[in-house]
C-alpha cells in the first residue's frame, strides 16, 4: 500500500509536461498583443479620437449623463480618467511595450493582467470599431492566460513555477468553443448555402476584405468548392472533440485545426483571429513533441521533464489537476492554500460560464443563468463565436464620392476594400484596417443603421486629417468638397478571359444612393 501511494505521489510530482508548451504559448500571445495594439495605434485618433469619426470622449459623457454612475460598470474602460488623443494613443503605446515584455518573458502574470485592463478599455470606446469577434477572443484568451502563467519577476523556463494544468484544459475548452460553434452556426441559421454545400462558391468573393489569392479560389470548379465545405464541416464539428483524446489523436487534432486556419490566412485577411486560433491549437503540443522540432543544441536548455505520463497532463488525479504540488508535502490534500481554493473556484466559474455560451446554442437558458451572463457581458470576456453563420451571396459595396459643383464627382479610395476595378485585391492581415471593415457592414444594411457612416461623411466635409490618414486617396487634396455622397454599387470578381482582357478584378454596376447628399451650412 506504501508503495503504490509513492508511486502515486511520484506521478503527481513529476515535472510538468507543458512549461515549454506554456513558454511558447505566452510569447506567441505576447506577439498577437503587439499586433493589436500596434494595429490600432496607427488608427485609433481617425477612428474614435476628438476629430474622429465616433469620438469615445463624447460617448462616454453621453453614456453617463443618461444612466450616471452605473455607466462605469456598463463601459469598464481606463478612459473615463482621460478620453484624449493623448490618452489613447498612450494605451495603445503602452500595450505595444507591455507585450514586448511579455515576449520576453519580463513578468507574465502582472504584465498580461495590465495588456487584459488596456485592451479592453480600447474595445469599451472603440464602440462599432472595436466589436469584432477576435476583439473578444483576445481578451478571453488574455484573462484565462493571466492565471496560466507564472508570476515570477524574471522566470527562467528551468526554475519557472510549476503550471496549474486546470487552466491549460481551460484554454483548450476555449479551443473547442471557438471551433465548434463556429460550425454549429452555421446549421443552426438554416442559410441554405451552408445546407447545400454551395456557400464557398460566394465566400471568397463576398468576404469583407479578399487578397489577391480570393479571385484565383473563386474560380476553382463547384465540385471542389462543395468538397472544402464539407471538409470545413469535419474539422469544425468532428475534430474539435479530439482536443480531449489521448495525446496521439491530440497531435492530429492540432495539425487539422492549424492547418484550416493556415487556409483561411492564404484566401483572405481575418486580422488576428486565425492567427490567435493557431497560438491556441499550439496548446494542444507537449514539450516532447515540440523539442523535436528544436535545434539539438537548444534541447539542454530546454530540458525535458521525465517521462510523459498517461494524462493529457501528465499527471494523475484530482488534486493535481487543480493545483502544482510540492514533493516535500507527503500529504498535499490537508494543506492546500487559499489561493489554491480562490484559483479552483475561479476556474470552475469561469468554466460554468463558459459552457453556458455553448448551451445557449442549442437550448433557452434559465432566467438566473441569463441574468449572470448580463452581469458580466460588460467585460467582454465570456463570448460565443461563429463567423458567416449566414453567407453573404452578393457584394454590396459603398463608394464615397464629393464634388463642389453637385455634377461632377470624385471617389475617394480606401487603402484596402474594393473601389476601383483595375486595383488588385492584396494581402494587409494581420493589420485591420477598421474602418475598411465596417464600410463592408454597412453595405449590407441601411445608413440609417450605421450613425457612424454619416458622421464618417462629415468628417470628409470638414477635412479632418485624422479621418482622412484612414484613407488611400483623396480626390481633394486643396480643400475639403462642398458636397459628400454614398453610391451603392454591386461587385462581382471577374473570370479569367475578361481579367486578361482589360486586367480587371472587379466589375461592378451602380445600383442606387446609398445615403443623402450631406453639405455643412454656409457660415
Amino acid at each position: 500500500m506504501e508503495g503504490s501511494h509513492s508511486r502515486v505521489l511520484s506521478s503527481i510530482h513529476r515535472p510538468s509536461p507543458h512549461l515549454f508548451t506554456r513558454w511558447l504559448f505566452l510569447r506567441l500571445l505576447g506577439l498577437v498583443y503587439f499586433i493589436a495594439f500596434a494595429s490600432l495605434g496607427v488608427q485609433v485618433s481617425g477612428l474614435i479620437g476628438s476629430r474622429g469619426i465616433l469620438p469615445a470622449a463624447d460617448f462616454l459623457q453621453a453614456v453617463h449623463t443618461q444612466i450616471g454612475a452605473e455607466s462605469y460598470y456598463l463601459l469598464p474602460t481606463l478612459f473615463w480618467f482621460n478620453a484624449s488623443d493623448t490618452a489613447f494613443h498612450l494605451i495603445c503605446g503602452g500595450g505595444v511595450l507591455l507585450s514586448l515584455l511579455l515576449v520576453a518573458g519580463i513578468a507574465p502574470g502582472p504584465i498580461l493582467l495590465l495588456l487584459w485592463a488596456f485592451y479592453l478599455s480600447l474595445t469599451v470606446a472603440g464602440q462599432d470599431f472595436l466589436a469584432f469577434q477576435w476583439d473578444n477572443l483576445l481578451l478571453e484568451t488574455g484573462l484565462l492566460a493571466i492565471f496560466f502563467a507564472p508570476w515570477q519577476i524574471w522566470p527562467k523556463l528551468s526554475a519557472e513555477s510549476q503550471l496549474v494544468p486546470i487552466w491549460l484544459w481551460l484554454l483548450r475548452w476555449l479551443l473547442f468553443k471557438l471551433m465548434f460553434s463556429s460550425g454549429v452556426v452555421k446549421l443552426l441559421s438554416g442559410d441554405p448555402t451552408w445546407r447545400d454545400l454551395t456557400a464557398l462558391t460566394y465566400h471568397y468573393e463576398t468576404q469583407p476584405l479578399p487578397a489577391w489569392t480570393s479571385w484565383y479560389a473563386h474560380q476553382l470548379p463547384e465540385w471542389f468548392q462543395k468538397s472544402s465545405v464539407a471538409g470545413m464541416f469535419v474539422i469544425e464539428l468532428v475534430v474539435p472533440f479530439l482536443i480531449f483524446a489521448p495525446r496521439q489523436l491530440r497531435l492530429l487534432a492540432c495539425a487539422t485545426l492549424v492547418g484550416l486556419q493556415l487556409l483561411i490566412i492564404l484566401t483572405g485577411n481575418y486580422a488576428f483571429f486565425n492567427w490567435l486560433s493557431i497560438v491556441l491549437c499550439l496548446l494542444l503540443l507537449d514539450d516532447a513533441f515540440l523539442r523535436r522540432l528544436l535545434p539539438r543544441r537548444w534541447n539542454a536548455k530546454f530540458a525535458a521533464p521525465e517521462e510523459i505520463g498517461r494524462g493529457s497532463n501528465g499527471s494523475n488525479g484530482f488534486f493535481a489537476l487543480c493545483y502544482p504540488l510540492n514533493p516535500a508535502n507527503p500529504r498535499p490534500h490537508l494543506f492546500i492554500k487559499s489561493k489554491q481554493l480562490v484559483s479552483l473556484a475561479l476556474a470552475v466559474i469561469i468554466f460554468l460560464f463558459s459552457s453556458a455560451q455553448i448551451a445557449r446554442m442549442f437550448l433557452p437558458l434559465p432566467r438566473p443563468i441569463r441574468q449572470i451572463l448580463t452581469w458580466v457581458a460588460p467585460f467582454r470576456t465570456f463570448n460565443n463565436y461563429g463567423l458567416f453563420a449566414v453567407m453573404t451571396t452578393t457584394r454590396p459595396e459603398i463608394i464615397i464620392e464629393g464634388s463642389n459643383d453637385g455634377q461632377t464627382w470624385q471617389a475617394y479610395e480606401f487603402k484596402w476594400k474594393p473601389g476601383d476595378s483595375q486595383r488588385h485585391p492584396t494581402f494587409v492581415a494581420p493589420h485591420q484596417p477598421r474602418l475598411d471593415w465596417q464600410m463592408w457592414f454597412a453595405a449590407l444594411d441601411t445608413y440609417q443603421n450605421n450613425p457612424w457612416l454619416i458622421n464618417f461623411m462629415l468628417r470628409l466635409l470638414e477635412g479632418s486629417p485624422e479621418v482622412l490618414a484612414l484613407l488611400g486617396h483623396n480626390p481633394f487634396p486643396d480643400a475639403p468638397p462642398r458636397y459628400v455622397r454614398a453610391v451603392l454599387y454591386l461587385y462581382h470578381f471577374t473570370d479569367f478571359s475578361t481579367a486578361q482582357s482589360n486586367g480587371a478584378w472587379w466589375q461592378r454596376e451602380q445600383r442606387l444612393q446609398y445615403a443623402p447628399v450631406l453639405s455643412l451650412p454656409e457660415e
